[in-house]
């Protein structure tokens, strides 16, 4: 850990100009787990790791926020949800981004966490965006509801990943049994090319729309999006506290009209062992400077993050800091602190 925060000073040294051995004593580093280089989660954490920033404690950063003063955020790559709430149990990293699902499970010892036990120790500073749950078939295929599943050679995604435990729900919520499938255990990029190659004839993955995946699939004419919708996907939002009803507007893929869906929610995490007042400035600074970031036109997701969702999906208590914020601005949090 000292290595790992000896490096990111060093880098950050340039940056903000800073040379001396004071600046290392007196900066506190706080990283975020995000995901792949080329995802969603590392620009986002990018930009915020940047607007919470302030490790030389400057008072004027015009025309820039100036961030949390002695504060160093840096947004770390990582293999994405799942690894980012271990990292966090595991005291590797301060926070990072987490599907609502996931949190849950690692929270409860449930889902991909099963057999490992509960660990509390990782709770929320805000919901940030919803990621929908594509059911994506091939055209030709004859799969035009779930149901029509039955028989058919279908991906629930890559062993250990969230994706999987999701289609199992949903499958199981529509009485269909995994034996009654062709399954494929393959990541996203895989199932892709099986499509492409007639190999495959559906499969699912979670993403907020549009998905560069299923785009290039829809420009060229070889999919369409399956309803995750009617009673047993109204139960399963009613049950699960980490899904909520969404809708893929029309035309977010070519072709494809608007399609109901349920979707789980990107979550800002933090280790529960992280002090109050640290969390509090940091949730502070991050939501006073939300709209700067926002012109930045920096990625398109930043759009979605409003205040008015802050516990959109939220399946994990708030860490005391934000709840201190929020409460601070008037927001109706007496829910989320039952928990």
């Amino acid at each position: 850990m000292r290595i790992k925060f000896a490096i990111a000073i060093a880098a950050s040294l340039t940056v903000f100009g800073a040379g001396s051995a004071v600046f290392a004593e007196e900066t506190s580093l706080f990283r975020i787990g995000t995901g792949g280089i080329k995802g969603t989660y590392f620009p986002v954490g990018q930009a915020i790791a940047k607007t919470i920033s302030n490790p030389l404690k400057k008072t004027d950063c015009a025309p820039e926020p100036c961030g949390v003063p002695g504060l160093l955020g840096v947004a770390q790559t990582s293999n994405g949800s799942l690894a980012n709430i271990e990292d966090i149990q595991a005291g590797k990293i301060e926070s990072g981004f987490s599907q609502s699902d996931i949190a849950f499970w690692g929270q409860t010892g449930t889902g991909v966490f099963d057999g490992k036990g509960a660990n509390g120790n990782v709770v929320a500073i805000a919901s940030l965006y919803v990621e929908d749950i594509h059911l994506v078939a091939r055209k030709g295929s004859g799969i035009r509801k779930i149901e029509d599943l039955v028989g058919k050679r279908v991906s629930l995604d890559d062993p250990g990943s969230g994706t999987l435990v999701d289609a199992r729900i949903i499958l199981e919520a529509y009485g269909i049994s995994e034996d009654k499938l062709k399954v494929q255990f393959v990541k996203a990029a895989s199932a892709v090319r099986k499509i492409r190659e007639g190999e495959l004839d559906a499969f699912f993955i979670v993403a907020g729309h549009p998905a560069k995946s299923i785009i290039d699939l829809a420009n060229e004419d070889l999919v369409t999006l399956i309803d995750i919708a009617g009673p047993a996907a109204t139960r399963l939002a009613r049950e699960n506290n980490f899904f909520s009803p969404q809708t893929i507007p029309a035309d977010s893929y070519h072709g494809i009209g608007a399609v109901r869906t349920l979707g789980v929610a990107a979550l800002w995490v933090v280790s529960k062992n992280e002090s109050t007042e640290r969390v509090y400035n940091i949730t502070r600074t991050f939501w006073e400077n939300l709209p700067f970031i926002k012109q930045q036109g920096i990625h398109s997701k930043f759009n979605k993050i409003d205040l008015q969702t802050a516990f959109a999906s939220m399946s994990i208590p708030l860490h005391p800091g934000a709840l201190k914020y929020y409460d601070e601005i008037g927001l109706r949090v007496a829910l989320l602190k039952k928990n």
